[in-house]
């Protein structure tokens, strides 16, 4: 049996862009606001799957409780950590001199990972492993997954047949909503994508 997915990115976040990661930032009203109005007509689900940071977890939280729909946490489907990165903007980096490493790894961010973070390899590696228990556990269930964007980049360029290094060329907005579904042969389907 197959697996349907939703995918939501958290909102906005009170600390705003750059490299954010493994951070603990709060949602803004305004990101709040996102989030709510994706789900507003989208479900029913059977459960909702979140990362444990605050900016995916206090939504899914309030959904939860709000629908009567069971919420796990899943660490796997946190944030790829950014290192020496984190916390910083791209402008910042360009003007400290890291402009070039910025370049290497929009380039190709699987040949490149930012000082002290987390090779690309390995968060793909989490996050398809997280995913594939999911579907085993939940086959013929529809789930809401309360994420990342990169958790959803790596997710959506996978489902579209994108080559590695297309991957940041995907977007995927705050409060974005997208429908996947993912066959028990392993293959996936985007159903549905809603800004």
């Amino acid at each position: 049996m197959s697996l349907h997915l939703d995918l939501l990115r958290h909102g906005e976040t009170e600390r705003g862009g750059g490299f954010r990661g493994s951070l603990d930032d709060a949602l803004t009203p305004r990101g709040w606001a996102q989030m709510r109005a994706a789900t507003a007509q989208a479900g029913p689900w059977d459960l909702l799957v979140s990362s444990p940071l605050a900016r995916c977890a206090a939504f899914a939280a309030e959904l939860s409780g709000r629908l009567d729909v069971p919420l796990a946490l899943e660490a796997d489907l946190r944030e790829l950590h950014f290192g020496a990165w984190e916390g910083r903007s791209a402008a910042e980096l360009m003007a400290e001199d890291d402009g070039a490493a910025l370049g290497r790894f929009w380039a190709d961010p699987y040949a490149f990972t930012p000082p002290d973070g987390e090779p690309l390899a390995a968060f793909e590696a989490r996050v398809l492993d997280a995913v594939e228990a999911l579907r085993r556990r939940h086959a013929g269930q529809r789930l809401l997954l309360v994420t990342h964007g990169g958790v959803m980049r790596l997710l959506l360029a996978r489902t579209r047949g994108l080559a590695r290094g297309q991957l940041l060329q995907v977007e995927v907005g705050h409060g974005a909503l997208h429908r996947l579904r993912l066959a028990e042969t392993g293959e996936w389907e985007e159903i549905r994508t809603c800004p």
